[in-house]
């Protein structure tokens, strides 16, 4: 890459540690610098192509969108907010839905409903429990319910009304918020996506869910980044027969295009009146054009079934690559959202891929990360694994920094 013009950006705010490339276009699961250079897409805009780049059915939709009406305002109906939101609440068997045009904003809606909640039921200083290694957004309120010390440093004072407990313990939960009248709400990923790809187990959401409705409590999912079918179902929670109360998404829902959306059950959907919460670009008609194309293809092309299958096929094959290597310690995930859990930071794999023609991200300093578009095929994983596997068993044989 070195031989090449590479891009800079002298008056952009320095806030990203980029790589030296620009990307130009794209077509299905691959994409083009500005060079010339054709790349797979493992990471999808960290999850957020669904359908890939350039689909023959999305860009004319979205085409057809923009020649009529792009933003109005909250001021008005907007049709396709009650097109989306109805299709969303058929999906997850919830109610009604909130649109904005992020996960960090969506999960904010999240927080300010759990503490109305807690208002309304005579709590002044309402506390929500939240999860070590969480990721919830980078504003002041999701920065603190985030579980990462290292993206919190140099931000405090941060906001306070959090219980941090570690994931997939039950009896953690009961021993942090015992006698505690306070709490109003348990907040978490069902698969962690930053912090590294952990899932919480299909037991421990169920008794979640069980100990929300004992104590009466909020249950509020962060389906951000594992939700819209990335699994093999529509949202991740739904492999425990579970519902939430409460549930961000943003990321796939659109397809590319800015969109976030927070989906209220019962207990939730009619915490928020008029004047408690807004937005001026959310639930603009462009955006929810593509959130209703992107569910509609989704279920014509049959993708959340591609999902788990092509998902299954790659992780069966990275296991098959690593099984036994010294410095891997785990392959894992669902569908098309996988972790490679290294014994060491792997931050120069992002680089070594990239130069190979594979675009993915290390998260959590040592977790590699794939979430390519859901329109990904067998042939296009094994592709995967044949770039990534020598990559990984190159990188373990050296010396460890």
């Amino acid at each position: 890459m070195s031989a090449l013009a590479e891009p800079t950006s002298p008056h952009v705010m320095n806030t990203y540690g980029r790589l030296p490339i620009a990307l130009s276009h794209g077509q299905g699961c691959r994409v083009w610098d500005t060079n010339g250079r054709v790349y797979l897409d493992g990471l999808g805009g960290i999850a957020v192509n669904t359908l890939g780049h350039n689909h023959p059915e999305l860009v004319p939709a979205l085409q057809d969108q923009i020649a009529k009406l792009i933003h109005s305002s909250n001021y008005y109906h907007v049709p396709g907010q009650e097109q989306l939101a109805a299709k969303l609440t058929e999906l997850s068997g919830l109610t009604n839905a909130f649109f904005c045009s992020t996960g960090l904003e969506a999960n904010e809606a999240a927080l300010k409903l759990a503490r109305k909640f807690g208002h309304d039921k005579g709590i002044e200083r309402p506390e929500i429990v939240v999860y070590e290694a969480a990721f919830h957004g980078r504003s002041i309120a999701t920065l603190s319910a985030t579980g990462n010390p290292k993206v919190q440093k140099g931000f405090g004072p941060l906001v306070e009304g959090f219980i941090r407990v570690p994931l997939n313990d039950i009896e953690a939960i009961r021993k942090a918020t015992e006698g505690n009248p306070n709490v109003v709400a348990v907040f978490f990923e069902t698969i962690q996506g930053e912090g590294g790809i952990h899932p919480m187990r299909i037991e421990y959401l169920k008794q979640v869910r069980a100990l929300c409705d004992e104590r009466d409590w909020l249950l509020m999912i962060d389906e951000v980044q594992c939700g819209m079918g990335r699994t093999g179902k529509w949202f991740a929670h739904q492999w425990a027969g579970i519902k939430p109360d409460v549930m961000p998404l943003a990321k796939g829902l659109g397809s590319g295009v800015p969109i976030g959306a927070v989906v209220a059950g019962p207990k939730a959907a009619n915490i928020f009146g008029p004047g408690n919460h807004g937005t001026t670009f959310g639930g603009n008609p462009l955006a929810m054009r593509a959130g209703v194309e992107t569910i509609r293809i989704m279920e014509e092309h049959k993708l959340l079934e591609n999902a788990a299958n092509v998902g299954a096929h790659l992780k069966a094959a990275l296991e098959r690559e690593f099984e036994g290597l010294a410095g891997v310690k785990e392959v894992r995930g669902q569908g098309l959202m996988l972790g490679i859990e290294l014994d060491r930071p792997c931050g120069v794999i992002l680089n070594r891929a990239c130069e190979a023609g594979l675009l993915l991200s290390v998260t959590a300093d040592s977790v590699i990360r794939l979430v390519p578009p859901l329109i990904l095929s067998v042939a296009e994983a094994d592709e995967i694994v044949a770039i990534l596997a020598p990559l990984v068993k190159t990188f373990l044989a050296e010396p460890k920094p």
